[in-house]
């Protein structure tokens, strides 16, 4: 009788832990990631779609050869400005954010680019240009609406001029994709 229960009890600790392995792996059979919150600097490590190109930032830079024969790169550089919110009305925390881009030339390209966290981590998502060598003031999230303002060159100016024009554009979520709300 000893036996059996002693079986009984070894099979049902067998059964458990094989139910509990099964849980803790997702559909593709990978372990889940833990999600925790995040800090700015994690986003300085995922990577991002900028003019349907895959870059990704290691603490913040991604440098990526322009030509094969080229010294010239491209430098992708997290520059900050984070705001965070909910921007898929989810519940969970999002960040907003901007990129810069340099191609080699004298022009910086701001762009802005979210992080949001889904049940296997943080993603980041596709950027948006802003502007050529703009001035950024400020990134707010309001009810799932990033605002982003910033100061640019006035029509027909030169970028020898200082950027004094007040810009304010407005962004949202939509299917996992960043777009803007005209």
């Amino acid at each position: 009788m000893k036996k059996i229960v002693i079986i009984a009890i070894v099979a049902v600790l067998i059964a458990g832990a094989l139910f509990y392995s099964q849980k803790m792996t997702n559909k593709n059979n990978q372990p889940p990631v833990k999600v925790a919150t995040t800090t700015p600097s994690d986003l300085k490590n995922l990577t991002y779609i900028i003019e349907g190109q895959q870059i990704t930032l290691v603490n913040g830079l991604s440098q990526i050869s322009i030509a094969s024969n080229s010294a010239e790169t491209q430098t992708t550089r997290y520059f900050g400005n984070v705001a965070s919110g909910d921007l898929t009305n989810s519940g969970r925390t999002g960040y907003a954010f901007l990129l810069t881009q340099d191609n080699g030339g004298s022009g910086t390209f701001f762009y802005l680019a979210a992080a949001l966290l889904t049940d296997f981590g943080y993603r980041g998502t596709n950027a948006l240009l802003l502007g050529d060598r703009i001035a950024p003031q400020s990134t707010e999230i309001n009810n799932g609406i990033i605002t982003v303002n910033y100061a640019d060159r006035a029509s027909g100016e030169p970028f020898s001029v200082q950027p004094s024009v007040g810009v304010s554009r407005n962004f949202r979520i939509a299917a996992g994709s960043l777009i803007e709300i005209k």
